[in-house]
């Protein structure tokens, strides 16, 4: 019982740093034409160049909102990922490393499972090979960034691959171009 106690507070506090490093990572930018769902995330005036900026949205959502997500999915997310999606809502985030994709506001995760599959030559090459996205490449990277499902540790934890998407796109083709040996973990 105190390691399950131990781990829920280590994930929480875990989430919240990562949560607060999107603002100092991201300028939280939001521009008309950009999704609008993004919009019911605004917080303050617009800035000197029409620009509007979004704050994430701390949310309790219960864990049967996972339900229908997973109804869609071939397999579960890690528990870490699983608490971020029900704790905040989010526009999509440009980090370093990658571009987290949206878990926009909304009664449920519909936005999420939405942006996931929102490409549907991704959708269809990516699930089947036992990838899951997540994200996509930093900047004007769209190489998808995934959960391996194939991978999985304890406690359906994962490797994270960075999945090439012009093979995809071309030749209908998975080819993995960078992967983490250390699986999210919770």
């Amino acid at each position: 019982m105190i390691e399950v106690m131990s781990w829920v507070m280590e994930g929480h506090e875990l989430i919240e740093r990562f949560v607060a490093s999107f603002e100092k990572l991201d300028d939280l930018a939001a521009w008309d034409g950009d999704d609008p769902s993004t919009a019911q995330l605004v917080a303050g005036p617009p800035g000197p160049y029409g620009e509007r900026y979004w704050r994430p949205k701390k949310v309790s959502s219960e864990p049967a909102q996972l339900e229908p997500l997973y109804a869609k999915l071939p397999a579960r997310l890690p528990h870490l990922f699983e608490s971020l999606i029900l704790s905040y809502r989010w526009a999509e985030v440009h980090l370093p490393a990658l571009t987290l994709l949206a878990n926009p506001p909304g009664p449920d995760l519909s936005g999420l499972i939405e942006g996931m599959s929102k490409n549907r030559a991704f959708w269809a090459a990516l699930i089947p090979a036992g990838y899951i996205q997540f994200a996509k490449g930093p900047d004007m990277d769209h190489d998808p960034v995934c959960f391996d499902i194939r991978s999985r540790k304890k406690n359906w934890n994962y490797g994270i691959v960075k999945i090439d998407h012009e093979k995809i796109l071309c030749n209908n083709r998975i080819e993995v171009v960078a992967e983490s040996h250390r699986a999210l973990s919770s």
